[in-house]
């Protein structure tokens, strides 16, 4: 697949999400996840709080009242986090432990190492680290967090060479992204 070239460049921004309890969500973002509150307000009968982790950026996350209480499914997916490093990557999964979030489950995508879990308000969240290799996906498979850092990174390679498409992440962006 090759990106189209007549395409404006752009890139992510921010998102905004609805909520039922605003003051527990912006608890959990700002304690549990680390984001700073960098703005507030109402819009009409709608509460606002803006959430960033960047200086760059004002706002990454913006939380939102009005989220209905009976909803038949999340319309949210998941909500992905890269972390700079493995090292804090290992902190969040003991910090979420601690805190006892729902559904924690630590996994490789033989491209990323990641942990998942559920916000207060049942979004799933994804925390992850880039590893140095492609292969297809989707592609689930549970991780050890209680191996020690050499074993775990051994073991996300044994088990990616083992799969289709196996290759350097570096080949797949040229040949992808030509």
């Amino acid at each position: 697949m090759v990106r189209s070239s007549s395409v404006p460049a752009l890139s992510f921004s921010h998102m905004g999400i609805f909520v039922a309890d605003v003051a527990r969500m912006e608890d959990f973002y700002t304690r549990v996840l680390g984001f700073a509150v960098t703005d507030r307000g109402d819009l009409a009968s709608i509460k606002l709080v803006f959430l960033s982790r960047d200086p760059r950026e004002h706002h990454q996350i913006v939380l939102a009242t009005g989220r209905p209480g009976e909803l038949p499914f999340n319309p949210i997916n998941q909500i992905s986090f890269r972390m700079a490093e493995f090292a804090g990557l290992r902190e969040m999964h003991r910090r979420l432990q601690a805190e006892g979030v729902d559904e924690l489950a630590p996994v490789s995508h033989g491209n990323a190492l990641s942990v998942y879990f559920r916000d207060p308000e049942g979004n799933r969240i994804e925390l992850f680290v880039d590893t140095p290799w492609y292969v297809k996906q989707p592609l689930r498979v549970p991780m050890d967090m209680t191996l020690s850092d050499a074993e775990l990174w051994a073991w996300a390679e044994a088990e990616a060479r083992k799969l289709p498409g196996f290759k350097p992440v570096e080949q797949w962006r040229k040949e992808v992204f030509r």
